[in-house]
């Protein structure tokens, strides 16, 4: 034991002076975001380009990703030397980047060192934190961009030298300095650095809280709760893996103690989270940067992801409430339900962050990174004067707060820069039309074959990757072939995200639910399983919304309530089927018969108008016979038990 201590005694050391170091780099990284969203360079009469913030940025991150403590000596000399080459090269583009980009066209030879460095250390660092996956996407589009220029057909890209592209990619606005990593490094940091200091504010106690008061009472309250709470974490935290475990460790267990099986436990938990990224009106910052993307208000892609969302959660109330019917599972014990008006007393301030994050947005009209900030500085004040329960933040906290921010974001500046490497290829070569064209063409005219490849391609794509990161690259490389074929930029988008989220819990990679199996100690594929059929919705509805905009509140009064109507009512009736329980447990031909008359009601809103209502009338009368035949089977069924 003594020569096992020795051995280990150096490596321990090392590693908490890594930590130290790594903490301030990672408060340095937050620091640095919210001086940009305050707009503190200006004030101090520094006129900075976006880019050279950008480059400080992406080379702190790049020091993050290659600092992380290493057993083997000889690896974690080498990962040093690449950490401090990667923050070297950010502070030398910084400092430099005007006198750079002035001379871009030169091709000077500091230029094409400094972004075959970035080039390098970016798919290296995007390898250890998302894995091999998207480094193979980026390494087919610049084989492409070299080599497309051989091919022929709607693939076949215009010839680039390989030193002009590798300068583009690292030092023109439309590579990887562009909207990507600027998205990244302003509006995600502002709202992950909300969501910690709200955490740690209490928010999250609080949240869990007031779900308890809400649903404790109710039939599968546990269930219940663990939706409510994960959903509402889940909206600000922008990582599913993150809240899973934040909120998972309480409710998973809670929900085994209430009778729920490990593996439809750990899925609730898992569709829940998933949920969250896809709830108005943070969506996991998403939100704001769909309205970036397409040059819309922020209210509008709330209003429009409203809908969508509702049914959702509709979906997984249902089934999580028929589903504690048909096992018998108890309410939670009153004991451990709070009293609301304590709850409510104790909590009602944590209004205050979020009503300021709506304000700058709504009423001052401020950008997203500073509205965050506003948020930020709400639930900052919230925990330093109040906090919950008597609980109030402490100097260790704020400390913990800046520096955890830096590290959740290095994920996601290593994305964003690889994502900025795809758009600078798509540019340059003339991909970008090429691609569109390609799947276009893939999809032979016909809509829904397009929606189904793109579903595919982003369910693929998707796997693993943080929420925004997702988004991110699906937005560059799917949306504008949806949007080349007649399909509304607001739909589109959200069919991508929707889509990309489902990766979270579609095996093999099924991450979400991998995370909340561990937690519940359950067999992962079945909660993977299991999370498919509680999360049905998000893959029929993002096909349904694009058909049918009025489930985005685009259209008519009339035909958005229609809409919106019959949806809900197919979802129910569909949820109804999975779960085979309606008042008793159903056979498996009223199973199907009720999942047939919700498919019909969902039937998308494609082909004459005659059959849209065909398919309706036929769905209604069908449900109307199974209601009844249930109905007359539960009262046969209560005289008998009763004797």
């Amino acid at each position: 034991m003594s020569e096992s201590s020795t051995v280990h005694q150096p490596t321990l050391v090392e590693s908490a002076g890594r930590k130290q170091i790594r903490t301030l780099l990672g408060t340095l990284i937050t620091l640095a975001a919210i001086a940009y969203a305050a707009d503190l360079f200006s004030r101090l009469g520094l006129a900075i380009y976006t880019e050279q913030y950008l480059a400080v940025i992406l080379g702190i991150s790049l020091a993050l990703v290659f600092l992380k403590p290493q057993a083997n000596p000889l690896r974690r000399g080498f990962d040093t030397a690449l950490g401090l080459i990667g923050l070297g090269a950010g502070l030398y583009l910084s400092v430099q980047y005007p006198w750079l980009v002035e001379r871009q066209l030169d091709m000077p030879l500091s230029a094409l060192i400094l972004s075959v460095t970035f080039l390098l250390l970016v798919m290296e660092g995007l390898r250890r934190v998302v894995g091999i996956t998207l480094v193979i996407v980026v390494a087919t589009f610049l084989a492409f961009a070299l080599l497309g220029h051989h091919l022929t057909g709607p693939l076949q890209t215009r010839n680039v030298e390989f030193d002009r592209l590798v300068v583009y990619l690292g030092l023109d606005t439309n590579g990887m300095l562009g909207l990507t990593l600027a998205v990244a490094a302003t509006i995600v940091i502002g709202f992950v650095l909300f969501g910690q200091l709200l955490l740690r504010s209490g928010g999250a106690d609080f949240f869990n809280d007031l779900a308890l008061c809400l649903m404790g009472r109710s039939r599968g309250g546990s269930g219940k709760i663990a939706t409510i709470a994960s959903a509402l974490f889940g909206s600000i935290s922008g990582v599913v893996v993150s809240n899973i475990v934040a909120t998972g460790v309480v409710t998973i267990r809670m929900m085994k103690q209430g009778g729920f099986k490990p593996q439809t436990a750990a899925a609730i938990e898992t569709v829940a989270s998933t949920g969250g990224q896809i709830m108005p009106p943070v969506m996991g910052a998403v939100a704001f940067l769909m309205a970036e993307f397409l040059q819309i208000s922020y209210a509008d892609v709330v209003l429009a992801a409203l809908v969508p969302a509702i049914l959702y959660y509709a979906a997984l109330f249902i089934q999580v409430d028929l589903e504690a019917a048909k096992e018998g599972i108890a309410k939670v014990d009153p004991a451990l339900i709070p009293q609301r008006n304590e709850v409510l007393r104790n909590g009602w301030i944590f209004v205050v962050p979020f009503a300021a994050v709506v304000g700058a947005l709504f009423f001052f009209n401020l950008r997203p990174e500073t509205a965050a900030l506003w948020g930020a500085l709400g639930a900052l004040i919230v925990g330093v004067s109040r906090g919950y329960k008597g609980k109030r933040m402490g100097i260790s906290d704020i400390r913990a707060a800046l520096a955890e921010t830096g590290h959740s974001i290095v994920d996601i500046i290593m994305i964003g820069a690889a994502a900025g490497f795809i758009i600078g290829i798509l540019n340059v070569t003339g991909l970008g039309f090429g691609l569109t064209y390609f799947l276009v063409q893939l999809g032979e005219g016909n809509l829904f074959l397009l929606l189904l490849i793109s579903a595919l391609v982003c369910i693929v794509l998707g796997m693993g990757m943080p929420t925004v990161g997702v988004y991110l690259l699906l937005a560059v490389l799917v949306a504008p072939s949806l949007i080349q074929v007649g399909v509304e930029p607001i739909a589109a988008h959200l069919f991508i995200f929707y889509m990309g989220m489902m990766s979270m819990i579609t095996p093999p990679i099924a991450i979400g639910a991998f995370f909340a199996a561990s937690i519940a100690g359950a067999d992962p594929i079945k909660t993977a399983f299991t999370s498919m059929r509680l999360g049905w919705t998000a893959y029929i509805v993002p096909f349904l919304f694009v058909t049918t905009p009025a489930l985005l509140l685009l259209g008519d009064t009339g035909d958005i309530v229609i809409a919106i109507s019959t949806t809900l009512a197919g979802v129910w009736a569909i949820s109804v089927g999975f779960v085979g329980y309606f008042g008793q447990r159903l056979g498996s031909l009223q199973r199907f018969g009720f999942i047939a008359s919700g498919a019909l009601l969902l039937f998308p809103a494609m082909g004459s108008t005659s059959l849209l209502i065909a398919t309706r009338v036929t769905a209604l009368v069908l449900l109307v016979i199974l209601l009844l035949t249930a109905s007359l089977c539960r009262t046969k069924a209560q005289p008998s038990s009763g004797s």
